[in-house]
């Protein structure tokens, strides 16, 4: 049973629960500690707090962030204090997300969002120097039945084969804007890349630059990518194709040369003219719509109806694709894809031939 939160004595609420503390002076150089002058000091801070910040992407403090308003908000609602972490109302928390309905302010959330809403809040109380247990029962016993009542298998994408995204390409028109998508989901199915990956290149390599890798051409053979993943860094080898209409690199230059691109993010924004290059680098969600929307104007699935074919295409068809359409050792996929275990890469192998192990037989039966 969940006991209920005390509300006696509640702790003073921070002045500004909303926001994502950065660390002070006393944080990085200790109260003891003799403090250098303001400036050096400032600039100390400066350094330590840009360091930090470098340790998340920024897609994923954006996302904390989120969860983190989430909950200060619902903590407002219902009368309790989000600080300090208490197992307890996190419990209450959680169980009202998984039940949602208009008592609890909000539709039901998946254990998937639940569970990265638990990430969210232990890394926002951790930043507060309040470090919060999800192994406490009160929250793993709400967490586990609703992993029970509400658990679904895993709905994967689907992929775009070689076909595909042949046809998928041939959705587009050969204006700057055409130029850049046709890259853009060339190189991304080619190379196996997520999303992120995608629109994290730049055109060189640049030590100060917010992306998270780059790209080199070599002249005649393929196109090295050099990407920054989770576990370090790794390089893909992106091949000339058979026909230049659907080979990656020669998109890729293309792209390069109208677009005028020398320096900074490979992909990006294109005004409203359709002639002028943005400063700007694309976000993540421009390859999902792209893939969404090409796959749709190609006709891909067009046995299912519109609702359903909508749901079904995102950026990470372009490597379920991959991985399902080389015709080529399992390990080599592997190598592309950046996966640790080659059982990560069957989960992405969509046409595998699931049986062709058959354990029945060789048991004699």
């Amino acid at each position: 049973m969940i006991a209920s939160p005390t509300m006696e004595n509640p702790p003073a609420k921070p002045p500004e629960i909303d926001e994502i503390p950065s660390p002070g002076p006393r944080d990085l150089v200790g109260s003891a500690a003799a403090s250098p002058p303001a400036a050096r000091l400032e600039a100390l801070v400066a350094t330590a707090t840009a360091y930090a910040n470098a340790a998340s992407s920024e897609n994923t403090r954006d996302a904390y962030a989120k969860d983190w308003r989430h909950f200060t908000a619902w903590c407002r609602r219902e009368g309790f204090d989000p600080t300090p972490p208490s197992s307890q109302v996190i419990g209450l928390y959680i169980g009202a997300c998984a039940a949602g309905g208009p008592e609890h302010g909000a539709p039901p959330l998946s254990v998937a969002t639940i569970e990265r809403r638990l990430s969210g809040l232990a890394w926002n109380f951790t930043q507060r120097g309040m470090p919060m247990d999800r192994a406490d029962r009160h929250v793993a016993t709400v967490l586990a039945g609703i992993r029970r009542k509400h658990g679904k298998p895993p709905r994967q994408k689907e992929a775009v084969l070689g076909d595909d995204i042949k046809a998928m390409v041939d959705t587009l028109g050969h204006d700057l804007r055409g130029l850049r998508d046709r890259a853009i989901l060339l190189l991304g199915f080619a190379g196996g890349l997520r999303r992120s990956e995608i629109v994290g290149l730049d055109i060189v390599r640049d030590d100060q630059s917010d992306g998270h890798g780059w790209i080199e051409i070599f002249p005649d053979q393929g196109v090295l990518v050099t990407l920054r993943g989770k576990t370090g860094w790794r390089e893909v080898e992106v091949a000339r194709g058979a026909a230049d209409n659907t080979c990656p690199v020669a998109a890729l230059e293309r792209w390069i040369r109208f677009g005028k691109i020398a320096r900074g993010p490979l992909f990006r924004r294109i005004l409203k003219d359709n002639k002028t290059v943005d400063v700007e680098r694309l976000s993540g969600k421009h390859v999902a719509r792209l893939v969404k929307q090409t796959a749709l104007a190609a006709g891909i699935r067009a046995d299912l109806p519109d609702g359903e074919r909508v749901v079904l295409f995102a950026g990470h068809s372009l490597r379920a694709g991959l991985a399902s359409s080389a015709e080529i050792e399992e390990r080599y996929v592997q190598k592309q894809l950046g996966h640790a275990s080659a059982e990560m890469t069957r989960k992405y192998q969509r046409r595998r031939d699931r049986f062709r192990t058959n354990l029945t037989k060789a048991s004699g039966l």
